[in-house]
């Protein structure tokens, strides 16, 4: 059960602080009247030394990265073989083709995506919420839950209702509606918290020693919280139009604004975190190559004569781009992991993984004012600056010319190895069209948005339940024995098997929560778009 493992994991975490203090005594300049042997309350406090070290683990588990703890493996199985391959970035080839990729759930996959989530982020955030409220820090629990947001939001938006409202006293499950409350909840008190204490300082910093994403910087926090908040009021854009554009409304009023630069944009730095991107191992060193691009991206920008391909991904022997589909069949994969199929144009020393990109922030507020939002712009501005700073954030020429072409569409994929071919019916161009309709203007958004954000495959994939958009090429083989609508996609994971047998009642409330069977076919409450 989710409490059971909370304890155990609590009692490593005390041995790791107490290992930390350890390494920074030396750095601490006592006074005469203070035991050298010791640590003081004060001391823990000035240096966020108890809450630290959590913190720091809070980072490295929103996108899982090899850390010694964890390790490139883990990333694969709780993202990378699910929400990678269903957002349309990614195709697996591993030698077994009975897998998620055919919509056969692996137990042992799934249950490391809620595992991770829960022993990674919600552990430990609980602690530093009741190290700060003892310590009467608000600002450090209002740091910690703005992350805890963007790495629960995730877990909840692929299972659906999940343990969190009454997190650590309760181990129910709670409706997605009401988890999404929770986080708005939240959110609104953590910007608060934050923007007060930024107006409060000339050089608002905040555990800068254990930041390796904004090293510190306050302010960029706010900006990051008050986009995450817009991303979340778009998702419930269709469950709850009244809350959502609630929602957009506050972090508009905000004075910081939202993330707007490369500078600004959340990732994780090189500079205090010495890491890989788990991705570049997966597609290079796991076996002949796990994971290859996925035929719908590869096919969207080849099509749309997108020069943000090179910075995406390799050519193939041929010197062109080749995706692979996902749920492929064959009896020799390796023929996908040669050199008739691209590869992830990712460097191991310098490819960041990030949380957010600064295009995704004029995407979100390009939609908002489609619908009617008051976003300080028009969708068609909002839209272009949107294309304008991707292409920025991914060193790609020709902007101009690209948001200027009304003729190029997503072109036909052609395997390049086997005879899994597709053709699409989408007709999107790169230039915005004032006089398309709702859905014409929507589908130019979420496509720019969708190629902008990858290879962020939890938020691709949720993008496209949401809208539908983009066209995302459906699975070869289904292997659901009916349980997921082939053309429609798979809009969930199941709950894990761990849980079902370790919190039954849990699991029992969640599946009466969702509506539905406990199945991947299953829409979540914000997937109400009829399709």
């Amino acid at each position: 059960m989710i409490l059971n493992k909370i304890r155990s994991w609590n009692k490593l975490s005390i041995l790791g602080i107490s290992l930390m203090l350890l390494n920074n005594i030396s750095c601490i300049d006592y006074e005469d009247n203070v035991n050298p042997n010791e640590v003081t309350e004060e001391m823990m406090e000035a240096d966020n030394l108890k809450t630290g070290a959590f913190f720091s683990q809070m980072l490295r588990r929103v996108v899982i990265v090899n850390d010694g703890d964890k390790l490139d493996s883990d990333y694969q199985i709780a993202q990378n073989l699910s929400h990678d391959l269903y957002s349309g970035y990614i195709a697996a080839t591993l030698g077994s083709t009975n897998h998620n990729g055919q919509y056969n759930f692996q137990e042992q996959w799934v249950n490391a995506t809620f595992d991770y989530a829960y022993t990674g982020i919600m552990a430990p955030w609980q602690s530093i919420h009741k190290i700060a409220t003892e310590q009467e820090l608000p600002e450090v629990d209002a740091l910690a839950t703005i992350v805890k947001v963007e790495g629960m939001h995730r877990i909840a938006d692929t299972f659906g209702p999940i343990p969190y409202v009454n997190y650590g006293s309760s181990s129910l499950y709670d409706a997605l509606d009401l988890v999404y409350n929770k986080f708005f909840e939240e959110l609104d008190n953590a910007i608060e918290v934050l923007s007060n204490y930024v107006n409060g300082n000339v050089d608002a910093k905040l555990m800068s020693d254990y930041d390796c994403v904004y090293g510190g910087d306050v302010e960029k926090w706010v900006k990051f919280a008050n986009t995450l908040r817009l991303r979340l009021a778009i998702r419930v854009s269709y469950a709850n139009p009244t809350l959502a554009e609630a929602q957009a409304k506050k972090s508009m009023e905000n004075m910081f604004g939202f993330i707007e630069s490369k500078a600004e944009r959340a990732e994780l730095s090189h500079n205090s975190l010495e890491y890989h991107h788990p991705l570049h191992e997966i597609a290079y060193n796991f076996n002949s190559g796990d994971c290859r691009p996925g035929a719908t991206i590869v096919a969207y920008l080849n099509g749309l004569n997108d020069s943000r391909i090179s910075s995406y991904f390799t050519t193939a022997g041929d010197g062109e781009y080749h995706g692979v589909r996902i749920g492929i069949t064959t009896s020799n994969m390796s023929n996908y992991q040669g050199n008739k199929i691209s590869n992830l144009n990712i460097n191991r020393a310098s490819t960041p993984v990030v949380w957010m990109t600064a295009a995704e922030s004029f995407f979100l507020r390009a939609e908002g004012a489609l619908r009617g939002w008051t976003m300080g712009g028009t969708a068609k501005s909002f839209y272009e600056q949107g294309v304008r700073m991707s292409f920025e954030e991914n060193n790609a020429a020709g902007v101009d010319d690209y948001l200027a072409d009304n003729t190029s569409t997503p072109g036909a994929f052609a395997d390049n190895v086997g005879s899994d071919n597709y053709t699409f019916s989408s007709k999107v161009t790169p230039a915005w069209d004032d006089n398309a309709d709702f859905e014409g203007q929507l589908e130019r958004i979420i496509t720019q948005k969708w190629i902008a954000i990858y290879p962020d495959g939890p938020e691709g994939w949720s993008e496209y339940r949401r809208t539908g958009y983009p066209e995302v090429i459906p699975v070869v083989r289904n292997s659901s024995n009916g349980t997921i609508d082939t053309e429609l996609q798979v809009r969930r994971l199941p709950y894990t098997r761990d849980e079902k047998i370790n919190n039954a009642s849990g699991v029992a409330s969640g599946i009466s929560a969702l509506g539905g069977q406990d199945t991947g076919g299953t829409k979540l409450w914000w997937d109400k778009r009829s399709r």
